[in-house]
């Protein structure tokens, strides 16, 4: 575990000697040396340092301590609990202020930990396609009894959600949780092959809709992501609030009435 450890580093050690890294992180080329050879165990302050140089999500830094030998430092707290009263209240709120449209609290795996009103009268526009459980938004979108079915451009959105996914778990490479839901998606029916692979070449669109058949109509929405900017726990900086909002006139009628 050690030696993993020691290559993990190597390897980030050289890719920040190529930048401002290096300079920021004030670890000197003696030291990457030294740390680079197989048998060398890095320091814990030479592991926290250059991993939050590099911005390593705080799950990673835990692995990669534990690799080196060290304690894990960040815990994961459930949104319920009375120390992260003051993170809760300041997500029930950013929740109710996008009322009547729809939000989503999310984990990491797209599980949905918490919904607004808005977002339950949106389900209930398609009777029976949130079945799944856990709830989880992104699942719904793949599942062929899910929302799949009502997603006009689905191949468009569903390209986009697994290039994320695709993302999250290479940043993360001990999530094995996250390797297991990528594998997932990919195995449902009239997934294209080439989603196999991460497309590095691809230039997405400044901006993607989702647009839905409903009845006689179109609706057609965007979503924005909000994030804790200054999380010391996992779970918290994990957690994303998903908001939707109408992208056209006609969208917006209909998640009003």
């Amino acid at each position: 575990m050690q030696i993993l450890a020691s290559c993990y580093v190597a390897g980030a050690l050289f890719a920040a000697s190529a930048n401002w890294t290096l300079r920021s992180t004030q670890i000197s080329r003696h030291v990457i040396s030294v740390a680079s050879r197989p048998a060398a165990q890095p320091s814990r302050e030479m592991v926290l340092r250059l991993a939050e140089t590099l911005q390593v999500p705080l799950r990673e830094q835990n692995a990669l301590l534990l690799a080196a030998g060290y304690a894990p430092l960040y815990r994961q707290t459930n949104l319920d609990t009375p120390e992260a009263e003051a993170a809760r209240r300041a997500v029930e709120f950013l929740m109710a202020q996008v009322e009547p449209y729809p939000v989503l609290v999310v984990d990491r795996y797209w599980n949905t930990l918490r919904m607004n009103t808005g977002a339950k009268r949106f389900f209930a526009l398609f009777p029976g396609c949130d079945f799944l459980r856990p709830h989880n938004g992104v699942r719904l979108v793949f599942h062929p009894q899910g929302l799949r079915p009502f997603v006009e451009n689905w191949e468009s959105v569903a390209a986009r959600i697994m290039q994320r996914v695709h993302r999250e778990a290479a940043a993360n490479p001990s999530d094995k949780t996250m390797k297991c839901f990528l594998d997932e998606l990919l195995g449902y029916p009239d997934v294209p092959s080439r989603w196999r692979m991460l497309d590095l070449g691809d230039s997405p669109p400044p901006f993607l809709t989702i647009n839905y058949r409903w009845k006689d109509c179109t609706l057609r929405l965007f979503s924005t992501l909000t994030t804790f900017g200054t999380a010391l726990d996992i779970a918290l900086q994990e957690l994303r609030i998903e908001s939707f909002f109408p992208a056209d006139e006609d969208t917006r009628v209909v998640l009003t009435s």
